[in-house]
């Protein structure tokens, strides 16, 4: 079901669980205030009820903690996964008033920003995953213009082609359910996040 978040942006989020388990791996968390939205999508490594307690406590920390920036929150991320079973972590903040989105990511999560005059930004993600352990985040800046959209996704999706998908003035609504239809997975968790900025 589609969101509308303080009329600043829609958002839809889908998940699904590995066949034959009963928790998750994956995890997610957005919220949006006047100044800010921030999203995290956490990847717990494996399957199962460990990496769903990863998961878990990435989501928790930045959800007690959406008000910092997005490296502190990385940090935060990694410090929770010390002994617990690691897991891969993107975190983004938009601001709206500067128009800014901040990303981070440790780990095989994708994530596509595309504007409404074709260009897509796909920022590369640090290798790894969090667990505890030193970490170095590559915490990058882009500007956006309304109407663009952004597509996060964890590695349960495998999806070809992201600039066709997003481009041109197609519904939030028909995109996941294009994303829906074309790659579902049962062999994996599985979690996309789609926004499209008012």
């Amino acid at each position: 079901m589609i969101e509308n978040l303080n009329n600043r942006l829609e958002l839809l989020a889908h998940q699904t669980t590995k066949e034959g388990k009963t928790e998750c791996g994956d995890s997610y968390f957005y919220t949006v205030t006047d100044d800010y939205f921030v999203c995290v999508l956490a990847d717990g490594l494996g399957s199962g009820k460990y990496a769903h307690e990863a998961s878990s406590a990435v989501v928790e920390v930045v959800e007690e903690n959406h008000h910092e920036d997005v490296d502190t929150l990385m940090k935060y991320c990694n410090e929770v996964l010390y002994q617990k079973r690691g897991a891969a972590v993107s975190i983004f903040k938009v601001y709206f008033k500067s128009r800014e989105l901040v990303y981070s990511c440790v780990g095989n999560i994708r994530f596509f920003l595309y504007s409404p005059q074709g260009k897509l930004i796909y920022p590369l993600p640090v290798t790894g995953y969090l667990s505890g352990k030193p970490q170095v985040f590559n915490t990058q800046r882009f500007f956006f213009e309304p109407e663009s959209k952004f597509l996060v996704y964890s590695d349960g999706f495998d999806i070809h082609g992201a600039k066709s998908l997003l481009k041109g003035y197609r519904s939030t609504q028909g995109i996941a359910d294009e994303i829906r239809r074309d790659y579902q997975n049962t062999m994996d968790d599985a979690t996309f996040i789609l926004g499209s900025f008012l």
